[in-house]
């Protein structure tokens, strides 16, 4: 291990796939690829290394196994730092790691960059008042089913109840946000909009439930705490959207999975990430 590369690992012990079992596969992952964890911080309970840590400790690579929260906090922590960050599957959803390395294992992606199939990107990100997003931002009442994963996270079986139940009504029920800048699908708005940082813009889609069998469909995904197979429409691509509440009130935001709130107007831009991030999919490249 004495020719080993050192690295730092961030780690959140609350994410989806943070148990001990996947944490000794990653060490032993590393381990057979010559990469060794000289460093590690469990993230919330201890602060994130910063880029003056960093740069003393003589590391120029992080990996971290987290959710797309802890890696917005730790990716906007180390905004022009020289070095570069591995992100791994460490979450629930992982999309920020699928969309920098596609549909590859934890493994393969950790052999990939000890042999050098990889590249040191700086993708689109989406920029807000509120903060930037890696992975996605979703805007609107739909953002409600935030209080449901989180009384998940708990197991507070009768909060998790009561929250589903204020969830669906607020999503399909609620006060709609609408893009008008550029106009794009319904100006009366929906319950919930994604927007995802793609190579030429922001890309939008709208989800909606209008017909009893829309309403059947995306409470279902809700329940599975899935809305992205609910029904929706794909709006389109825009540089920069202003989305706007149809009642002029404050609306909920999701940004990479983290609640905030923002309203009754807001604008949203592509940026460039600040810090260089390791894809091992060639389309990112």
């Amino acid at each position: 291990m004495g020719g080993a590369r050192a690295i730092w690992l961030v780690n959140n012990a609350s994410s989806g796939s943070n148990d001990d079992e996947a944490l000794a596969a990653l060490e032993h992952a590393c381990g057979r690829h010559d990469f060794r964890v000289a460093h590690r911080t469990t993230f919330p309970a201890q602060d994130l290394p910063s880029p003056a840590m960093l740069d003393a400790a003589g590391i120029d690579r992080v990996a971290v196994f987290a959710g797309d929260g802890t890696i917005n906090a730790l990716v906007s922590a180390l905004r022009g730092w020289g070095g570069a960050v591995l992100v791994l599957p460490g979450g629930t959803m992982n999309l920020l790691f699928h969309r920098l390395h596609g549909q590859r294992t934890m493994e393969q992606v950790v052999a990939a960059v000890a042999a050098g199939e990889c590249a040191k990107v700086r993708p689109g990100i989406i920029r807000s008042p509120h903060g930037d997003a890696y992975a996605g931002m979703l805007a609107g009442p739909g953002t409600s089913w935030n209080r449901v994963r989180e009384a998940m996270r708990k197991t507070a079986i009768v909060e998790m109840a009561e929250n589903t139940v204020a969830a669906i009504q607020e999503t399909l029920g609620g006060d709609r946000i609408a893009c008008v800048e550029p106009p794009l699908g319904r100006q009366d708005g929906y319950p919930l909009l994604m927007m995802s940082p793609a190579a030429g813009g922001i890309d939008i889609a709208a989800f909606h439930a209008e017909t009893p069998r829309e309403y059947l469909e995306q409470t279902w995904a809700l329940l599975k705490r899935n809305f992205r197979e609910g029904p929706h429409d794909l709006l389109g691509t825009a540089p920069h959207l202003r989305i706007a509440s149809t009642n002029g009130q404050p609306f909920g935001l999701l940004i990479d999975g983290e609640p905030g709130e923002a309203g009754p107007v807001t604008d949203f831009t592509l940026a460039t990430c600040e810090v260089d991030l390791i894809a091992t999919d060639p389309d990112v490249r």
